[in-house]
């Protein structure tokens, strides 16, 4: 059997209780490219993001990455793949060059400036005290965290809500440098010109279901913004 590039998503449900989070999504995300999550507040978007890393795992179905289910892959080894950054920046160290070498810890003084660099952040914050950061340079430490694992996938999970327009743009060039290298990025963000500006997929969900994917061209949700 060929391999797929890329995850593929096989009928997957997600049931919390009561409630439907995913009904039956079947999708493709292609490797190398950017494809964006759309849709209404609870449609399940940040559900989906999770469940690429084995944040969750879905309750039927099943996803596969590169052709094999995830279910099959050592977790901690796929989220060294399949990298994440949250809404609401989490550091876990009082230092930022603590922080960026918590999934390498034989960074380099140059490689942590360089990645400082990357996002935007001059090399003496590498002495900063994680605790006196704002909210964007908290974001910023987080994106290079993920960044120095050398991540084959970026999750971005409405990376640029409620942030500065450097730490947004910021942010949109990682995602572009990321791919243009070969990796892939998935987004979910309801920033609708930002989706149109580096997407190059979409899924739209609703009520968690997939109701319209393709070219972000093809894309009437799109439109409304």
């Amino acid at each position: 059997m060929s391999t797929v590039p890329g995850f593929l998503l096989d009928r997957v449900t997600v049931t919390r209780g009561p409630t439907r989070l995913l009904d039956g999504v079947c999708a493709r995300l292609p490797a190398g490219a950017c494809t964006a999550v759309v849709g209404p507040s609870g449609a399940g978007k940040s559900t989906l993001l999770r469940l690429l890393n084995r944040l969750e795992d879905p309750s039927t179905g099943q996803i596969l990455l590169n052709s094999t289910p995830l279910a099959e892959l050592e977790v901690l080894a796929l989220r060294r793949r399949v990298g994440l950054v949250a809404q609401q920046p989490v550091l876990l160290t009082n230092h930022v060059a603590e922080e960026l070498r918590v999934g390498r810890a034989e960074l380099t003084e140059h490689r942590i400036q360089h990645l400082l660099d990357l996002v935007g952040l001059p090399a003496r914050f590498a002495q900063r005290r994680t605790s006196g950061l704002s909210g964007g340079e908290a974001q910023r430490v987080c994106l290079a965290r993920t960044l120095a694992v050398e991540p084959e996938v970026l999750l971005l999970d409405e990376p640029t809500a409620a942030l500065d327009a450097v730490t947004t743009a910021v942010i949109t060039e990682a995602a572009r440098n990321h791919t243009a290298a070969g990796g892939t990025v998935i987004l979910v963000s309801h920033d609708l010109p930002l989706v149109r500006g580096i997407a190059e997929h979409v899924l739209v969900l609703h009520h968690g279901r997939l109701v319209a994917h393709g070219h972000p061209d093809h894309i009437d949700y799109l439109e409304a913004g």
